[in-house]
């Protein structure tokens, strides 16, 4: 289990705690706020044939409000409990107004969270205790009147009800989908950084061996020319101890890299790595063309010139040799970035600049396209984004990618030396 799905699950808890008690406090507001208004109504001289409230109708009001106290943990069971106590108070000869609001409240409880057919039937004892109090005072009361408010009243809160419970299950069905298209996203993300890593260490594999075949190749030599030519031995020496260097700098990096393993193709992507557009490959059908550095620049730019889009290169500073993996790395930033550029940014203009700084080197590649239609790069950067910035992190550098303020949009990637 990833730490990200733990810390996720803790304050998904936390949120069902806190809307536990929030839901204890509203509940507990209510109750009391209905025997609060329940004893001052009492207080009112009742209309003709109901007597005023007494100790034991007070008692009665109280116990009938606070049964809201459990209304979401037993909706049909506080509805019957309040229900029960209404029709005690009626009896009683107590003014059946005062208790009215809280058997509604359950009966609203009971249709958004209960099924229709014990929904209806909360509604016909609604109606049924309506009626049974007009019918206790019937010389002072008005049947008609009566009537239509024991349909009226039950069937409006029902159907409020009902309405309220299908809102409420649409959304926790949306609360539901959201955290697992969110659980998706992030899965299918973890998915990419890892093969984006296998992908990229494969790549510094081939620089490696690149490095060995040299070591080779010199280590021969020297031991061919060392008897008659020592100076030229010597020469081969100090280039097989650079490049081994080198190559130990690399394999660190490569192990660094590969923290994690996944099976992949036999072509070196999966589903979700990146691939670059084809055009752009320096040779897309040689899986096993050494890895493309500075110097196949050029051919890039070309052939992003024929894809219709006019890009022009600038260098910057003294050019100074790279690490052959920090050369890939730039080949491949620019790529990526020029890729997208064919992709997003329609027939435009690219620029790309490479900077050689005392202490780092800087590449930038703007376009002038629409900026607004690359907004979603920033806020969710693809697979091709987080690939460049894997590539950036091997070296300590940084890849930024975002809309420029006079249009188009930039990525710049800088890697210290």
């Amino acid at each position: 289990m990833h730490a990200g799905s733990g810390l996720r699950e803790a304050l998904a808890e936390g949120h069902r705690s806190w809307s536990r008690y929030r839901s204890l406090a509203v509940d507990s507001g209510l109750a009391l706020g209905y025997v609060g208004a329940g004893l001052l109504l009492g207080r009112e001289r009742p209309p003709a044939g109901w007597q005023p409230l007494d100790e034991l109708g007070a008692v009665l009001t109280v116990l009938v409000g606070l049964a809201l106290l459990a209304r979401r943990i037993a909706p049909v069971a506080v509805f019957a409990t309040s229900n029960a106590l209404w029709i005690v108070f009626i009896a009683c000869g107590y003014w059946p107004v005062v208790n009215s609001m809280p058997p509604l409240l359950g009966l609203y409880t009971v249709a958004a969270t209960r099924g229709l057919r014990t929904s209806v039937g909360c509604a016909v004892v609604v109606t049924g205790t309506w009626v049974y109090a007009g019918l206790g005072n019937a010389e002072n009361s008005s049947m008609p009147t009566v009537l239509a408010q024991a349909v009226l009243f039950p069937a409006v809160v029902y159907v409020v009800g009902r309405g309220s419970g299908r809102l409420a299950e649409r959304n926790r069905q949306f609360a539901e989908l959201t955290f697992q298209l969110r659980e998706q996203q992030e899965e299918n993300a973890r998915r990419a950084l890892t093969e984006e890593r296998v992908r990229i260490a494969r790549e510094l594999h081939d620089v490696v061996a690149h490095h060995m075949s040299v070591i080779s190749l010199q280590a021969g030599m020297a031991s061919y020319v060392f008897p008659t030519d020592p100076a030229a031995g010597r020469r081969a020496l100090d280039t097989i101890a650079g490049t081994s260097r080198e190559a130990l700098e690399e394999m660190r990096r490569m192990l660094d890299l590969l923290r994690v393993g996944r099976e992949d193709r036999p072509d070196g992507r999966t589903d979700l790595d990146p691939d670059p557009d084809p055009d752009l490959d320096p040779d897309p059908d040689d899986a096993y063309a050494p890895a493309p550095g500075l110097e196949l620049l050029d051919r890039l730019l070309d052939r992003v010139r024929g894809a219709g889009v006019h890009v022009t290169m600038e260098v910057v500073g003294t050019p100074t040799r790279l690490p052959q993996g920090m050369e890939l790395c730039v080949y491949r930033v620019i790529q990526e970035a020029l890729t997208n550029v064919l992709k997003h940014a329609g027939p435009t203009s690219a620029a790309v600049t490479l900077r050689y700084e005392s202490r780092a080197v800087v590449v930038t590649v703007t376009d002038e396209g629409s900026g607004a239609l690359r907004t979603n790069t920033v806020i969710a950067p693809g697979h091709g984004v987080i690939g460049m910035r894997e590539r950036a992190k091997i070296y300590g550098g940084s890849v930024t990618a975002g809309p420029r303020t006079p249009g188009g949009f930039e990525v710049r990637l800088v890697l210290p030396r």
